[in-house]
């Protein structure tokens, strides 16, 4: 089969477009890529078999993106992009990653003769709501998640598939009014084990924090990932064990209020700012660790998505301890890998901390469990057959 992929952003990166373009591949299955030119790359290249097809789009098309649905401006400049590879490539089979440019696609397939995947990678409308330029002038005005929200049940009705991350999520989409539960596929964002368990340990850093009782964390360190919530938790944590060490490897435009809070809670021994490193250095950086942490804020997407954290951290076998935003509560507790605590819940978090912190079996343990569930269900290997279940039938 033929199928083709919609981004509307520069391939590449996006490890899940590539993992599930790969996986049809090697299923026999020919994939051509959409994808927008910002930076002047190659119009065409293949990468891994995938057959990439960029398209110019300057500041304008960049800029209507956020606005894709507030005005049409943003569907009307890719809209001719869209037919021009639909007629090159013809495919029997549209998959649209994502609802920014997927109004697009639907006006491109007004015959419906093509059935179409929505491939949605999360909740956008409600990530939305926590964007610093929708919370300001002139976003907050010109941006309504609410169309957004409605736009995007429209897209999950019309499609003829809808593929999301985990099953709060379809439980949410079935909140929306798209009762339609067959048309529903969960293909979570897993990792190819080989390929993360590959990265060579970096033993510099093992050496920098072989001295100190390391609590890591990996990714965007945003406020709504709860970061100031793992720095207010240290600052309990140093008065009962005298060498531990948060390590924050990741970064945000919001690290300026976790530097003032570390600064004005005294904590500039016990917290460590790695800032943006490449994921081939996590597997080091957790190796370090002897505890993981996920302490996400409660939002309704963090409620129904999964932080590909907890599956590295598994990967490499680190005890975890995680905020209870059900969709990653339910993966610590059916997999006993880890500890929950509430959110926003400093003090929980420290208790949860300690606990392991004090039993030392039980830390092992829930490592050891965590590695076991990724080599057995939470990898791509297990989680793309319903991706390539789904194109077992779709036509």
């Amino acid at each position: 089969m033929r199928i083709a992929m919609f981004l509307d952003t520069t391939f590449p990166p996006d490890s899940r477009v590539e993992n599930e373009a790969i996986s049809l591949i090697q299923e026999g299955h020919e994939v051509f890529l959409f994808s927008l030119n910002y930076d002047k790359r190659p119009e065409q290249e293949e990468i891994r078999n995938i057959k990439v097809r960029r398209y110019p789009a300057g500041k304008l098309v960049y800029k209507f993106s956020a606005l894709a649905y507030t005005l049409p401006v943003y569907h009307l400049l890719v809209y001719p992009k869209i037919v021009d590879f639909i007629k090159e490539v013809k495919p029997h089979a549209l998959h649209v990653h994502d609802m920014v440019i997927a109004r697009a696609v639907f006006w491109a397939n007004r015959s419906g003769n093509l059935p179409v995947v929505l491939d949605l990678h999360e909740n956008r409308p409600v990530i939305m709501k926590e964007y610093s330029h929708l919370k300001k002038f002139p976003g907050k005005y010109m941006i309504n998640t609410k169309t957004w929200a409605k736009k995007q049940v429209e897209l999950m009705q019309k499609a003829d598939k809808v593929v999301l991350v985990t099953e709060e999520a379809m439980d949410e989409a079935i909140s929306y009014g798209v009762f339609d539960t067959n048309k529903f596929v969960i293909v979570p964002n897993t990792l190819h084990v080989d390929v993360f368990c590959g990265y060579p340990i970096d033993k510099g850093i093992l050496k920098r924090f072989e001295n100190t009782f390391n609590i890591v964390y990996t990714g965007d360190t945003g406020l709504r990932r709860g970061t100031d919530t793992a720095i207010m938790a240290l600052n309990i944590l140093k008065e009962e064990i005298p060498n531990v060490k948060l390590i924050l490897v990741g970064q945000n435009s919001e690290d300026v209020v976790l530097h003032k809070l570390v600064k004005s809670l005294k904590l500039e021994d016990y917290v460590t700012f790695e800032g943006w490193q490449d994921v081939t250095l996590f597997p080091s950086y957790i190796e370090a660790a002897e505890i993981c942490i996920c302490p996400l804020k409660r939002n309704l997407h963090h409620d129904t998505t999964f932080a590909n954290k907890i599956f590295q951290y598994m990967a490499i076998g680190k005890p975890i301890v995680a905020s209870d935003c059900p969709a990653q509560k339910h993966v610590l507790e059916q997999e006993e890998c880890g500890l929950i605590h509430e959110a926003g819940n400093e003090n929980d978090l420290a208790e949860k901390i300690l606990t392991l912190y004090h039993d030392s079996a039980l830390k092992k343990q829930l490592g050891k469990n965590g590695y076991k569930a990724i080599e057995s269900r939470w990898n791509w290997d297990v989680t793309k057959k319903q991706l390539i279940n789904l194109y077992e039938t779709i036509v």
